[in-house]
C-alpha cells in the first residue's frame, strides 16, 4: 500500500492553495514601489536625491543578496560612489522622512488598542573605526563580539505592524572620545543615554501620534524603576518582561503573625518572581488563547497577582501586577512581567497584549533578512541612520504589499516570492552626490506570513540598458 505525503493531504493541499500568489497578483510591483515613494520623495532636498532614494528602496526590497550600496549600485546600471555618499553623508534629513513615516503608519494601521514596542537589537560589526563599535554582548551570535546596537520602537495593531524609529545607542567611552565623534560626525547634541532613556524619548515624542492603548518591551526595559515610573505618571498603560530573579512581595497573601502583642505587624516578605511562581498551585495557573495558528490555536498558561517591587537602592514601590506566561509543552519557556492597568483589565488580554511585543523581534528579522537591515557599510552617525531610515522604508513598503496581496486573496498566507516579476531599473536623474551632511538633524520632539519580498524574484536584477 503506498502511503500518501503529508503535502498530499486534504488540508495541507488547502492551505497550499490558499497560499499560492500568480504573476498577477505581483506584476504590478513596480507600479506599486513607484507610487510609494512617491510620498517620500518631497522629503528630500534634491532632484537625484530623490532619485537615489527611489533606486535604493527599490533594491533593498529586490532578490539581491547583499543588499549593499556596491551591489544595488551595479543592479540597476549606475556608478557606485554617488549611491555610497547618499547613504553615507548625503545632506537629507532622515528625520523627516521618519516623521512622513509614522504618519504614514498611523493611516493605514491606527488602532485604539495599539501597542508601541520597545527593543534593542546589536549588528555585528569588523574593526573599530565604525561609530559606536565596540565590544558587547551580541545575541545574534550567542557571545560577546564587535557591534553597533540600536533602539527600535515598533507599531504593533490589529491590521498589521511596523517599525516607526530607530536610534544609535552611543555608549559612555564613545560619548566622550572627541576625536572618534568628530571622525564619525557625531552630533554635538548626542550625549551617553542608557536605552531605557532612549526608549522614553521615543515614546514620548512619538505616542500622541500613534494611537495605542500599552507600552511592552523586553526585561531590558522592563527592569527600569524609573521607566515604569515615568510610564504610570504619564497615564500609560504597560506590561514589559522583568528578570526572572525580580523581587516581588505578594500583597494578596496573609501576613505573618506578630511575635507578640506589641510588635508590629510584619511584612510578607520579598522573593524570587521565579520562586513565588513555583510554589504556585496547578489549580492557580489559567489556560488561555493567544491567537490562532497554523497548526491549531496558540495556548499558553498565565497566572497574576498584586505585587510590590524593591528597586536598586532597595526602596519600596508601589502596586504593579505580576503576570506569569508560560507556553504549553515538554519544556516550557516562562515570561514574567510587571503591568500598570485598570484592574478590571482581564489576564486574556494582557496575555494577548504580550504576544505583541514579540511582533518587534519579527520586524527586526524580517528587516535583516529582507530588506538588509544589517548590510550596511557605512561608518559614520549619519550613515548610520540614513540606512536604517530606508530600510525601514523598504520594510515598510513589503508590509503594505503583503497586506494588498492578502486582502486580494482573502487572507494572509500569500506566498512571498514568484520568480521574475520585479526589475530595478535606474532612474534617468539619479547622478551626483549634494553637500556633505556633517550634522544629523535633531530629532523632533503573525509569525507564519511568508516573507513577501517584493523584488518578486531572487534572480540577477537587469541594468538599466538591459531594462
Amino acid at each position: 500500500m503506498t502511503r500518501m505525503s503529508l503535502l498530499e493531504a486534504p488540508e495541507a493541499q488547502a492551505l497550499l492553495e490558499e497560499a499560492m500568489i500568480e504573476p498577477a497578483d505581483v506584476a504590478d510591483c513596480r507600479k506599486q514601489i513607484d507610487g510609494f515613494v512617491q510620498r517620500y520623495l518631497p522629503r528630500f532636498y534634491r532632484l537625484e536625491q530623490r532619485a537615489n532614494a527611489a533606486l535604493v528602496i527599490r533594491g533593498l526590497v529586490s532578490g539581491l543578496e547583499r543588499k549593499t550600496c556596491e551591489p544595488i549600485a551595479r543592479a540597476a546600471g549606475v556608478q557606485r560612489k554617488p549611491i555610497q555618499f547618499f547613504v553615507g553623508n548625503g545632506k537629507w534629513d532622515d528625520e523627516a522622512v521618519m516623521r512622513e513615516l509614522r504618519a504614514h503608519v498611523a493611516q493605514e494601521l491606527a488602532d485604539p488598542e495599539g501597542v508601541l514596542v520597545l527593543d534593542g537589537s546589536t549588528f555585528p560589526k569588523k574593526g573599530r573605526a565604525s561609530c559606536e563599535v565596540g565590544r558587547q554582548w551580541c545575541g545574534r551570535l550567542g557571545n560577546v563580539e564587535n557591534c553597533q546596537t540600536g533602539v527600535f520602537l515598533t507599531y504593533a495593531a490589529a491590521g498589521g505592524h511596523a517599525l516607526v524609529d530607530r536610534r544609535l545607542f552611543l555608549p559612555p567611552d564613545w560619548a566622550a572620545d572627541v576625536g572618534r565623534r568628530a571622525k564619525c560626525h557625531v552630533p554635538g547634541f548626542v550625549i551617553f543615554q542608557e536605552k531605557w532613556r532612549i526608549g522614553w524619548d521615543m515614546i514620548r515624542e512619538h505616542g500622541a501620534n500613534l494611537p495605542h492603548q500599552w507600552i511592552t518591551g523586553d526585561d531590558e526595559f522592563g527592569r527600569v524603576n524609573e521607566l515604569r515610573r515615568r510610564l504610570r505618571e504619564s497615564g500609560e498603560r504597560y506590561l514589559v518582561d522583568v528578570p526572572c530573579n525580580t523581587l516581588v512581595r505578594d500583597l494578596e497573601r496573609r501576613r505573618p503573625p506578630r511575635r507578640s502583642q506589641k510588635a508590629r505587624r510584619r511584612e510578607v516578605p520579598f522573593c524570587r518572581a521565579e520562586v513565588w511562581a513555583a510554589k504556585q498551585p496547578a489549580g492557580r495557573w489559567r489556560r488561555l488563547k493567544v491567537r490562532d495558528g497554523e497548526k491549531g490555536p496558540l495556548m499558553v498558561e498565565a497566572l497574576e497577582r498584586r505585587v510590590q517591587t524593591k528597586d536598586e537602592h532597595r526602596r519600596v514601590g508601589p502596586e504593579e501586577r505580576l503576570v506569569v506566561i508560560r507556553t504549553v509543552g515538554d519544556e516550557p519557556a516562562v515570561d514574567y512581567c510587571l503591568c500598570h492597568a485598570d484592574p478590571k483589565v482581564p489576564l486574556s488580554k494582557l496575555v494577548r497584549v504580550h504576544a505583541a511585543r514579540h511582533r518587534i523581534e519579527e520586524s527586526l528579522e524580517e528587516g535583516k533578512q529582507e530588506v538588509g537591515l544589517g548590510h550596511y557599510e557605512v561608518r559614520s552617525w549619519v550613515g548610520w541612520h540614513h540606512h536604517m531610515t530606508l530600510c525601514l522604508l523598504a520594510l515598510w513598503f513589503v508590509t503594505l504589499q503583503r497586506r494588498r496581496i492578502g486582502e486580494k486573496k482573502g487572507g494572509d498566507h500569500g506566498r512571498a516570492n514568484p520568480p521574475g516579476i520585479h526589475r530595478v531599473a535606474a532612474p534617468a536623474a539619479a547622478h551626483g552626490p549634494a553637500n556633505r551632511l556633517d550634522d544629523h538633524r535633531r530629532p523632533d520632539t503573525e509569525r507564519g506570513n511568508a516573507h513577501l519580498q517584493v523584488a518578486c524574484g531572487h534572480g540577477p536584477i537587469p541594468t538599466a540598458k538591459a531594462a
